[in-house]
């Protein structure tokens, strides 16, 4: 499988499994289940409220010798609530006793957005702490010294624009991930250019347009990206799936991505998309495709009262 690597030499695999929306009692066996097929990256996150059924498999595959905790790559995500930089280690901590690890190999910011301490999901804009109270540089000064404590071998951020991004260059850590929905109907150009000019690997969610998604975040006419006629008719030509196609593109233009699913065989096909080699003619018919349809829009956060706006977060 092809690998991102990071200044220290560390590599990450570029086809991992994501956890958003794996319900209890799924999670766990599908984690087993992927660390058998050969899967060897994992993407967590607090807000999932699922690490600590992850971290009792993740000992489960462990004791049998599967493999090595060293052999993995686990990422997790700090939530909104725990901006504060006194905030920042405390919960990293919180969340390798769940997962039952002594540290990660990447702590991201989950979104560049402020909640009180008390606050999980906010119900009106008097949940939030506006940016100038916890500014994003606040929050990344604690993330560093997660870093230095040795309890997050690399740090990052997830749903960052260019201009959030911008605002970190001259940190003395840089982001070295920005995980952000990415995917053909959402193709991020000038993204993927500023990350690749300094350096931050790009990881791809909802790579398959996240049809599985809460209806609440859903519109009554978006596109389904996995019945794309373009993404069929190359998926035929390659002897391939649809899904298998999306991801082998993602990984092609140099990203990584993080299909969930708790199928087994789903989990086979997604894995075994790392091999497939598209060549010139479909990734060009591929771009195309590029509407900057987002699945995850960031509506939810556009409270009244909030501060924030959807105008301000994907700049």
């Amino acid at each position: 499988m092809k690998e991102l690597t990071f200044t220290n030499g560390d590599t990450m695999p570029t086809l991992g499994l994501g956890t958003w929306k794996s319900a209890p009692g799924e999670v766990g066996r599908a984690i087993e289940e992927a660390v058998e097929l050969g899967y060897r990256h994992f993407d967590c996150a607090w807000i999932y409220q699922n690490e600590a059924e992850i971290g009792r498999a993740f000992q489960r595959v462990f004791a049998r010798g599967v493999v090595a905790r060293e052999e993995l790559w686990i990422t997790s995500k700090l939530w909104c609530n725990r901006h504060r930089a006194e905030e920042v280690a405390p919960a990293l901590e919180g969340t390798l006793q769940d997962l039952a690890c002594e540290f990660l190999d990447l702590y991201l910011v989950h979104w560049p957005v402020a909640l009180k301490h008390d606050v999980v999901g906010p119900a009106d804009g008097g949940d939030f702490l506006p940016l100038r109270e916890v500014p994003l540089r606040e929050t990344w000064g604690g993330m560093e010294r997660c870093a230095e404590l040795g309890l997050t071998r690399h740090v990052g951020v997830s749903n960052y624009s260019v201009k959030h991004l911008t605002a970190h260059l001259d940190a003395d850590i840089v982001p070295e991930v920005n995980q952000v929905e990415m995917h053909p109907y959402l193709q991020q150009p000038e993204l993927v250019r500023f990350c690749g000019e300094h350096g931050i690997h790009l990881t791809a969610y909802s790579p398959l347009g996240s049809s599985d998604r809460p209806d609440t975040m859903k519109a009554a006419d978006e596109p389904v990206l996995l019945a794309d006629p373009t993404i069929a008719a190359i998926a035929e030509g390659a002897g391939a799936t649809p899904a298998q196609v999306l991801l082998a593109w993602a990984v092609q233009r140099g990203t990584s991505a993080i299909p969930k699913s708790v199928d087994p065989g789903r989990l086979a096909e997604n894995l075994a998309a790392a091999e497939l080699q598209l060549d010139a003619a479909a990734m060009d018919a591929i771009s195309a495709l590029d509407r900057g349809r987002r699945y995850v829009d960031g509506t939810f956060w556009e409270l009244p009262g909030s501060g924030y706006t959807v105008a301000e977060l994907w700049g």
